[in-house]
């Protein structure tokens, strides 16, 4: 069940991106992309205003460095490389898989020298 305050946090999250984005930070990832992110920084780092403005410079951060398709990519690898056994080796292991991660933690490094 989604509480109050989570919806709350998402609609402040939603917010933050649609106005508080800079217009030289304007991306192509959608707007519910850049919201689960902003979230899901939220809940790994803390709910109010000023990590809501941190989380929203980690994300536009990282779109300046990555592009969306390669987030994609990245973030598809992050996931499947949760599974055990040999059906997740390729995705841990592989080159494409291995390129593609290091590219976005660079990407995150980077965003969090910038914003927190």
């Amino acid at each position: 069940m989604i509480t109050r305050t989570a919806l709350q946090n998402a609609a402040l999250a939603v917010a933050a991106i649609a106005f508080c984005t800079p217009a030289w930070a304007a991306t192509d990832y959608p707007t519910p992309v850049l919201a689960e992110y902003v979230y899901g920084c939220m809940k790994s780092n803390g709910e109010n205003r000023d990590i809501l403005q941190r989380c929203s410079c980690s994300i536009d951060v990282i779109a300046s460095i990555v592009s969306y398709d390669h987030y994609v990519s990245a973030e598809t690898f992050l996931q499947m490389g949760q599974v055990q056994g040999e059906n997740g080796v390729l995705f841990r292991q592989s080159a494409p898989a291995k390129a593609a991660i290091t590219e976005l933690r660079r990407a995150q490094a980077e965003a969090d020298v910038r914003c927190f």
